[in-house]
């Protein structure tokens, strides 16, 4: 079963910083492209970033381009989001995910595996 725990979010300052992790289980992780995607208050599902297995060609999200890595450590079978010089719309619950379930989180048609951690952008 694939279980994925995320983790790391808290309330920022604009302008600050967080890094999030995400552990995983249930399935073979290091061969398994990852991903970050949110949903903010009464927003459907975004995609922010993703990493392939190896944990090379990270591709980000326009509105993340330039603020947010995305990496991973096989070893560890975690996956991190770390998020510098936050903005108000970053304020969303954060979740990982396999990147093959992106389009149908997208989509609306499952829901994230885990919890999700919330972030919260407010001065």
């Amino acid at each position: 079963e694939v279980q994925l725990v995320e983790s790391g979010g808290g309330l920022v300052q604009p302008g600050g910083s967080l890094r999030l992790s995400c552990a995983a289980s249930g399935f073979e992780f290091g061969i398994t492209d990852m991903a970050w995607v949110r949903q903010a208050p009464g927003k459907g599902i975004e995609w922010v970033a993703d990493v392939t297995s190896r944990g090379t060609n990270p591709y980000y999200a326009d509105f993340v381009k330039g603020r947010f890595t995305i990496s991973r450590d096989n070893a560890k079978r975690n996956v991190y989001l770390q998020m510098h010089n936050l903005l108000t719309e970053d304020t969303a619950v954060y979740y990982c995910a396999t990147k093959v379930q992106v389009p149908r989180l997208l989509a609306r048609a499952m829901n994230p595996v885990g919890q999700g951690t919330q972030v919260t952008v407010s001065s």
